[in-house]
């Protein structure tokens, strides 16, 4: 194995949406470091643009190999066999494919108005009530939460359940190791009862689509069904919920920005590509791939059996690939951002997301006039303990809409 200077990961702890200061230094001088996280044995960090695309896209580099590894990682709980994210092709391709047609642009683009209505109803009930309003409990969770649960065919009133589990799913430290299990076996058992409901009484969902690939034509393991469904239950809410205000908040607090949106919300579309580039949603190392083979990468021989770790947030802060990576630009030219992934484990929600994200941030600036902060920082608690950031509460107002 390759010896080299091991630093600590995570370099600091970098307040609310701040970059890691330290990856524009990494990317010009030193792209490829190792590292050790607080679990797991040492790897590589790949923080440019086109090394991140490699890691993510070379066959080479192989997630099933950390399997046989004490992967790096940021969480107590290592990748689990059977899961999607666990695998490479065919495996991996075999189990995408039941459910691509969930979530092709074409069925998203059905789904737009359904979601136009829910985000409607929502601000109906943020506009009936009055300022100040918790964007994140009345808006930027039901949203996707809603979507998921009719997709999947999970009961929305059990929304407290699985989202509680989903931040187990995701601690670095809010949760304990004894926790973060008990809630895996929670979840999974509630999924269970939900996939032998499908079983006795089949419905129009996702859900009972998996159940009958499973039943009728064998196209994935019982074990696959239910580590599928988790991976969809909780993918297919968090990263939306937490971009929401995310991206609500980088643009009030860019006020220049925020007056080109206000002005043409046609560029709704672009700019929601522009804050999928920006905002760094996860606290940085991606999830570790494992090198097949010895393999040059940033100018270092990275050998067979040694993790990589791709940093997607630093990548799409690359300055050769987009000039002036640290300013906001919502009329950026540009978008190929890897804020979803890239390659075979490019993100399967990406279109769904991205609807979702154009239909919050279209109608709030729509229907809220002089959308605000209600009481400025002062007004945003931020996660602690989980591997994606974003607020837990963020209060916001906004003067009464015309007559």
């Amino acid at each position: 194995m390759t010896t080299a200077e091991l630093r600590s990961y995570p370099f600091s702890r970098p307040e609310r949406l701040d970059m890691e200061p330290m990856f524009a230094d990494l990317r010009a001088n030193e792209p490829l470091i190792r590292v050790r996280l607080p679990y797991g044995e040492p790897g590589w960090l790949a923080t440019r643009y086109e090394d991140v695309k490699v890691v993510l896209s070379d066959p080479r580099f192989s997630r099933a190999a950390s399997l046989e590894h004490d992967e790096p990682r940021m969480r107590p709980t290592p990748s689990q066999p059977g899961s999607i994210l666990s695998m490479d092709p065919p495996d991996h391709s075999r189990l995408r494919r039941l459910v691509t047609k969930a979530f092709t642009v074409r069925r998203i683009e059905e789904l737009r108005p359904r979601v136009r209505q829910i985000a409607d109803e929502l601000v109906d009930a943020m506009i009936a009530q009055g300022p100040p309003s918790d964007l994140v409990e009345a808006f930027a969770l039901p949203v996707p939460v809603t979507v998921i649960c009719e997709l999947l065919g999970v009961p929305y009133e059990d929304r407290v359940d699985f989202r509680y589990w989903s931040d187990a799913f995701l601690s670095t430290t809010k949760f304990t190791p004894d926790e973060v299990r008990d809630c895996t076996l929670k979840m999974r058992s509630y999924l269970e009862g939900l996939i032998a409901q499908r079983r006795r009484t089949p419905r129009d969902d996702l859900l009972s689509g998996l159940v009958a690939a499973r039943d009728n034509e064998d196209r994935l393991s019982e074990e696959e069904l239910i580590m599928l469904a988790m991976a969809l239950l909780v993918a297919g809410h968090e990263t939306t919920a937490s971009q929401i205000p995310n991206f609500v908040y980088t643009l009030l607090t860019h006020p220049g920005q925020l007056a080109v949106l206000r002005e043409d919300l046609s560029l709704v579309p672009k700019a929601v590509e522009e804050l999928m580039r920006y905002v760094p949603l996860g606290l940085g190392a991606g999830i570790a791939r494992y090198a097949t083979e010895d393999i040059e990468l940033g100018g270092v021989l990275v050998r067979a059996g040694e993790a990589v770790m791709p940093v997607l947030a630093s990548a799409n802060r690359d300055e050769s690939v987009f000039p002036d990576a640290d300013r906001l630009d919502l009329r950026r030219q540009d978008t190929s951002h890897i804020g979803f992934g890239h390659g075979v484990h490019h993100c399967l929600g990406a279109p769904l997301a991205r609807m979702e994200l154009q239909v919050s941030l279209g109608t709030l600036l729509r229907r809220l006039p002089n959308l605000r902060l209600a009481d400025g920082d002062a007004g945003v608690a931020w996660k602690e303990g989980l591997s994606t950031r974003g607020p837990e509460r963020m209060l916001l107002t906004w003067d009464p809409p015309a007559a």
